[in-house]
């Protein structure tokens, strides 16, 4: 639940039409989250499985694959924005992120065009638009935030990423006079999936890496001193039954943070007992922790190249499949 005492944020990690005009707003009533996410894997999955699709796309007939995927995605973030509106009116977030195609993670002036077209289509000013931090996307944040317009950044990794979002939002927040904000989207449970079962061969706890990882570039963000500039922790969902569906919600509460989750980790969070922040982690704690992962022969420049080559693949395939779908 939102705790506004510590600064922390609880977003609800998926987008679909007939839940945002129903149960969605009871979320908001109870306090239980102040803004809301979605990426092309969510939007996949919703457009393709919901029926609550079905009228407009039959109105979009003759529409090309994405013209189509846009007009449902911007009705969504317009519903789920005016939603949120009266929490952003009061300062208390109220965000609603879309991302660009994810085609475009290479080509700046490209997702430029795109994030100020979608914003400027749905019309409200609490969206933020959500950029890969890859080398085109950090130009692009700033470029975004200049023009007003507040940036989601994902598929997050490395601290190496952290930092240039970070010198890229500053650079963008410094040329404009508009209410924007930063989050910067750190994905946590990619990295246990990948190295647990090797680790534990190596007779390392489990379960570890992405909390650590995430607690080291939450510090990097959080000495920069930015108040506008957040770590908002992503890929918080628990696979398999080795954990229990809150583990890393609980594992991350952190003042100054935001947290974004699929609605049944939410929900199994709220089902127990609230601790104490856990972060900030001692920076001794987490180095020492790194250092025993390097010297047992794990890499983690190449752990944080892989995982963001397959992050960006992963959201490319569904946003190819959805298109195909609406052929």
């Amino acid at each position: 639940m939102v705790d506004r005492e510590i600064g922390f944020s609880l977003w609800l990690d998926f987008v679909e039409r007939d839940y945002l005009k129903n149960e969605f707003g009871t979320l908001i009533e109870k306090g239980i989250i102040n803004g809301a996410t979605s990426n092309p894997a969510i939007f996949a999955s919703a457009i393709t499985t919901s029926p609550a699709y079905k009228a407009q796309l039959e109105s979009l007939e003759g529409k090309s694959p994405k013209e189509k995927y846009e007009a449902l995605a911007i009705e969504d973030i317009k519903t789920a924005a005016q939603a949120l509106r009266p929490l952003y009116d009061e300062h208390n977030d109220g965000y609603i992120s879309i991302e660009v195609d994810p085609f475009l993670s290479n080509d700046t002036e490209g997702t430029i065009a795109e994030g100020k077209r979608l914003f400027e289509a749905i019309g409200e000013p609490n969206v933020m638009i959500k950029v890969p931090a890859t080398n085109a996307g950090y130009d692009a944040m700033t470029a975004l935030l200049a023009e007003g317009i507040s940036v989601n950044a994902t598929l997050i990794f490395s601290p190496t990423q952290a930092q240039r979002c970070v010198k890229a939002m500053e650079k963008g927040m410094e040329q404009t006079d508009a209410k924007v904000d930063g989050v910067i989207s750190v994905f946590v449970s990619r990295f246990d999936r990948m190295l647990d079962d090797e680790l534990a061969q190596s007779g390392i706890d489990t379960g570890l890496t992405g909390i650590y990882n995430a607690a080291k570039i939450y510090n990097l963000i959080e000495r920069n001193g930015n108040e506008r500039i957040r770590t908002l922790f992503a890929s918080t969902g628990v696979k398999g039954e080795n954990l229990p569906p809150y583990y890393y919600m609980r594992a991350l509460l952190a003042p100054h943070s935001v947290n974004t989750a699929p609605l049944a980790t939410i929900e199994s969070w709220l089902a127990v007992k609230p601790t104490p922040p856990q972060l900030p982690m001692d920076d001794a704690v987490i180095n020492g922790y790194f250092t025993r992962l390097e010297d047992s022969g794990f890499g983690m420049d190449e752990v944080y190249a892989t995982l963001l080559k397959e992050g960006l693949e992963a959201f490319e395939k569904a946003f190819a499949q959805m298109l195909e779908s609406l052929k």
